[in-house]
């Protein structure tokens, strides 16, 4: 009878037959003495397990020595006078170039030369630039490159509208292209509307949604050509002050920010930007202590609460926002425990080894290290910079 009751149960649920038909159908083949016993299989055919495949990165991972990996972290300023010996001692992720970097040289120069760079380095280097256009040109600002300097965003904007801005900006990618750079540090997102602000030269504008259309236009732009985008400076800089000279306090609340200042960098990241740069203030909000580089919940706020999964760097560990408070070297290991992936860095040497130490002595976890270095490979296979498999064979 427990049979027959679980037989019913079964059938009803499978919508076979009307409640009164199983009920006579089963009463019938219970009661008959000729009625085979029924049987229910409660056992799930097994099959194969699914084959999966080989994880590239941790693969790469497992062939890179501690060394190797802390250097990943780094994109650091070019000194042309010893990258190469530097890309072997410190195995740099990458290098950002100035507009020293550009001057006197040409296009075949200048090839030439990061082509040497990246012969020299064991894993592909990023090779990034702020090329903003205005009062930043490293890049344009040298008639070899270019027959005049980029305007900003502002002046195209004034001049002939989004259109002309993305115009700019699809032309910005094929020139850096065309020279072996593969990351332009923006485009910023930052807003300000008062004429003696800081940023105010570097934004398009105060108006929320033409930043956000400046913002995921670029980052779209920046993708279609090859070329890595990194959103800056977050969580905005507003009207604030200048955090190379000195610290930035900005006391506006988590609304004010939500509604005005975070906007355009959530719609960079709804375009599928690659990398975020976080600033040197002190956002309040957020922590009224440390600044936003260096600060865990900011790191949180961007992860968790904004959805971003990629590579998260520094402003350049330098400023005197910095340094003047925590010293190059503890800066460069308190950004890693933030949540940093990438760090722009002029004392390299320096922060190299201090990062380096910091694993060692456990200070820095190696889970840590190693999810920060994955998402600086895996940002150099989006670019094409890197095969990992190809990597792995001839690192065998």
């Amino acid at each position: 009878m427990k049979r027959f009751a679980f037989l019913l149960s079964l059938l009803l649920l499978c919508g076979c037959a009307s409640p009164a038909q199983e009920t006579a159908q089963n009463i019938t083949s219970a009661a008959s003495p000729t009625a085979p016993p029924t049987t229910i299989s409660t056992s799930v055919p097994t099959q194969p397990a699914p084959t999966q495949p080989e994880d590239p990165i941790r693969l790469m991972l497992n062939q890179m020595s501690l060394e190797e990996r802390v250097g990943q972290l780094f994109l650091a300023r070019c000194d042309a006078n010893t990258a190469v010996s530097d890309l072997q001692t410190y195995h740099l992720g990458g290098f950002v170039l100035f507009a020293q970097d550009f001057e006197g040289q040409t296009s075949d120069s200048l090839r030439e030369k990061l082509d040497s760079y990246q012969s020299a380095a064991k894993i592909p280097l990023l090779i990034a630039v702020d090329e903003e256009g205005g009062t930043v040109t490293r890049v344009s600002r040298y008639s070899a490159f270019r027959s005049s300097p980029f305007l900003s965003p502002r002046e195209y904007y004034e001049q002939g509208g989004m259109e002309l801005v993305l115009q700019a900006e699809e032309e910005k990618c094929q020139l850096l292209h065309s020279l072996g750079i593969s990351v332009n540090l923006g485009p910023v997102c930052d807003m300000a509307d008062d004429p003696q602000a800081f940023m105010y030269q570097r934004s398009l504008g105060s108006d929320i949604q033409t930043v956000s259309d400046f913002v995921s236009g670029t980052v779209q732009i920046m993708g279609d050509n090859g070329m890595g985008s990194a959103l800056k400076h977050f969580p905005g800089y507003g009207n604030n002050t200048d955090t190379h000279t000195g610290m930035a306090v900005d006391s506006r609340s988590l609304d004010e920010l939500t509604q005005r200042d975070l906007l355009p960098f959530a719609a960079g990241i709804q375009a599928g930007c690659d990398a975020i740069l976080v600033s040197h203030t002190i956002a309040e909000t957020f922590d009224s202590s440390l600044p936003a580089s260096l600060s865990p919940a900011v790191h949180q706020y961007l992860r968790e609460e904004m959805g971003f999964s990629s590579v998260i760097l520094t402003d350049d560990l330098v400023m005197q926002a910095i340094t003047d408070t925590y010293g190059a070297g503890e800066a460069a290991v308190m950004a890693v425990l933030a949540g940093n992936d990438l760090l722009c860095s002029t004392e390299y040497a320096t922060q190299y080894q201090a990062v380096l130490d910091a694993v060692l002595e456990g200070r820095i976890d190696i889970d840590v290290l190693n999810q920060a270095v994955r998402r600086v490979l895996q940002w150099k296979i989006d670019l094409g910079l890197l095969d990992p498999e190809a990597w792995i064979q001839s690192a065998k």
